[in-house]
């Protein structure tokens, strides 16, 4: 396993992330331990959680997640060397059952922090991140910017200030951000230098073959201001590893249980995905370590989350860290990617 500073802060954090979101959903505790055991022993330090999760959302589920990433580390005694980041829910009526009035202001972001440390069984959360931002803005696979300020909500200094309590309360090490955008990412990056607030390190987006908008703006801010790109969806809810070719519906799969998740089932993202399958197979290797390997090799990358629902995907999705691609595939990528530019975001 590699490892990294994350940002500019004191965590060494491994090159692959273990996602969580299946835990308590599509995978019970035992299967959970049997992951993290897993994950553990290949190396990987850092698991990524968040406050709503499992995904499907719940009011039935919900925090399960965490609970179970806190029953491990008591099991094995591990706390001081996991890098735990989990998450606080911006508004949206899909989490409207956590509180009754959701925002990232500083009631919402207490509760939510108190609460996830309880169901970690611990005193501190290595990063916190914002799921998403609390006004109108691209994400979540939105185009088009539409200037809407009177869906703003809680401004972003007023989020940074409440964020700066809990690190001084010492319930936070470090901050980080999720689905957000150029704009946002440095605005929080100026209020921490203006105003001696705490520095974001990390931006948690979603980045594969499918959707590398992160490129096109973000991907500079990343990198001129030391700030790690935590890449979600890698393999694009499992497209990318060809399994839903040609109208296929695995049973067990993510896509056959849940098809209203359709982020990754557009026309020219299936085309993409035929197109990246056959680029694997003819270099002798399988379809999502092409996809993982090819994230793995940014250079604005802190860590890239997999999940995994089966322990051998999550055999294969770890062994990625030990392919690097060649300048030749890197090139072929290229290509494909000229052809279909983002087909998902």
């Amino acid at each position: 396993m590699q490892y990294q500073s994350l940002g500019r802060s004191a965590l060494k954090v491994s090159r692959i992330c273990l996602g969580t979101m299946t835990f308590g959903c599509q995978n019970n505790q035992a299967e959970a331990f049997e992951q993290l055991d897993y994950a553990w022993s290949q190396g990987v330090n850092f698991l990524d959680a968040a406050e709503m999760y499992p995904v499907p959302v719940s009011a039935e589920h919900q925090g399960m997640t965490e609970t179970i990433i806190g029953n491990w580390m008591q099991a094995r005694q591990n706390r001081s060397k996991v890098i735990v980041a989990t998450k606080v829910a911006g508004p949206g009526e899909m989490v409207s059952f956590l509180r009754p009035d959701m925002h990232l202001d500083r009631d919402n972001i207490r509760q939510a922090v108190h609460d996830s440390l309880r169901r970690l069984q611990t005193d501190y959360i290595d990063l916190y991140q914002l799921h998403w931002p609390d006004r109108a803005a691209n994400f979540f696979g939105r185009l088009g910017y539409q200037h809407q300020p009177e869906s703003d909500g809680t401004p972003i200094l007023e989020t940074l200030q409440a964020l700066k309590e809990l690190v001084e309360e010492g319930k936070v090490r470090y901050v980080g951000l999720s689905n957000e955008t150029p704009w946002g990412c440095m605005t929080f990056l100026k209020y921490a230098e203006q105003l001696c607030l705490p520095r974001v390190i990390s931006v948690q987006n979603p980045y594969s073959l499918l959707n590398r908008s992160a490129e096109v703006g973000l991907a500079e801010v990343m990198q001129r201001e030391e700030v790690g790109l935590l890449a979600y969806s890698p393999l694009a809810f499992g497209t990318l590893s060809g399994k839903y070719l040609n109208g296929a519906s695995p049973e067990g799969a993510r896509l056959t249980l849940f098809p209203e998740y359709t982020r990754y089932q557009k026309e020219q993202g299936k085309q993409a995905v035929a197109a990246y399958v056959n680029l694997a197979r003819d270099a002798g290797i399988s379809p999502a370590t092409l996809a993982l390997a090819f994230v793995n090799s940014r250079p604005f990358l802190g860590s890239n989350i997999i999940g995994a629902t089966r322990m051998e995907q999550l055999k294969e999705n770890l062994d990625s860290v030990n392919y690097s691609l060649s300048e030749d595939l890197l090139e072929r990528l290229e290509l494909i990617h000229q052809r279909y530019s983002n087909p998902c975001p």
